[in-house]
């Protein structure tokens, strides 16, 4: 698959989402909103996880890895798009393209796994609940996020290597808002057969086991639930679940309609748009799904709001004194 010959391309040219200038201005603000949103939005939930003692459980404890990992995965794409709409050619390094697809694979695959991490959490916290903390030890929690991330690490770097490895003799333009493998396979003018081969084959080793475990573990879920005598006790339970299995559901759903299908079926100007889904608004949904739709987190975030309030209107009375 690679060539002896690298290639002698030093900077591609993103094509962003639209080429028509009365959109531009308009999406750049739309997009901006996004972002700042984004990014306050999960620097704010793992701001309340991390400041309540209350929400000191491996429940919480993966929840703020997965605001991080939001917040990574929209900074990795967001501010390079933005500059789509600003500037007449948005142009990025060959390095820096590099980099741009190794970080969104570690980021995207690390999301993946850690989704599958908080399945298993749940299972063990209606399922077994008498051992929940033996079995969800800080240890084992350490281990469910520190797998993921190492995992994802290595497997973005090989595919980073691989596709940066072809050579790039036809174009440097690439149809989409940031560096991906689908768009940048266009532009080569190597085999890419084996480069397909091994997207099917870690997409299969990632994704699939990663579904069996959210999948299994819901089936034991809701079967626990069903059986649940209490009525107040099966609302709460599902409650817990309700907005993981949304995020699963949404997150993994764009992923399998953009990886899981023959290179044949795909259309970029289609990619793009689930793309901007699971890169752009994914990330902005998280935090708004785990926090609007749970209790504790709305309560720990009225503490920390009153405290902010009270401390403020202390220090303006002390300065009224003095």
């Amino acid at each position: 698959m690679a060539q002896k010959n690298y290639t002698q391309i030093k900077e591609f040219i993103l094509l962003g989402l639209t080429d028509r200038q009365e959109l531009k201005m308009p999406l750049f603000v739309v997009f901006l909103s996004i972002y700042l949103f984004t990014v306050v939005g999960n620097l704010g939930l793992i701001l309340v996880i991390r400041t309540d003692a209350r929400l000191s459980t491996p429940m919480y404890f993966f929840l703020s890895n997965l605001a991080f990992v939001d917040f990574c995965y929209s900074s990795v794409i967001t501010p390079k798009m933005l500059g789509n709409f600003l500037y007449k050619q948005n142009i990025i390094s060959f390095n820096a393209c590099a980099a741009q697809l190794g970080c969104f694979l570690t980021f995207m695959v690390s999301e993946c796994l850690l989704l599958a991490s908080m399945a298993y959490d749940r299972y063990v916290a209606i399922c077994n609940p008498l051992l929940y903390m033996v079995v969800m030890s800080p240890g084992v929690c350490i281990q469910l996020v520190a797998v993921p991330y190492a995992y994802s690490f290595l497997m973005a770097l090989f595919h980073a290597i691989l596709t940066f490895r072809l050579s790039y003799c036809h174009s440097n333009i690439i149809n989409h808002f940031y560096c991906d493998d689908m768009p940048l396979l266009r532009l080569t003018c190597s085999d890419t057969h084996s480069k397909q081969l091994w997207i099917f084959a870690c997409a299969g080793v990632t994704f699939i086991p990663s579904v069996l475990v959210v999948s299994v573990s819901y089936m034991y879920i809701v079967s626990a639930i069903l059986r649940m005598k209490s009525a107040e006790g099966r609302h709460k339970a599902f409650s817990t679940c309700s907005s993981h299995m949304l995020a699963v559901t949404i997150f993994y759903g764009t992923l399998i309609f953009m990886y899981l299908q023959p290179s044949s079926n795909h259309s970029l100007d289609t990619d793009k748009m689930a793309s901007v889904f699971y890169t752009v608004l994914i990330p902005l949904l998280n935090p708004l799904i785990y926090s609007l739709r749970n209790k504790d987190v709305k309560e720990a975030l009225k503490r920390v709001i009153m405290s902010r309030n009270k401390g403020s209107a202390f220090a303006t009375f002390k300065r009224q004194l003095e």
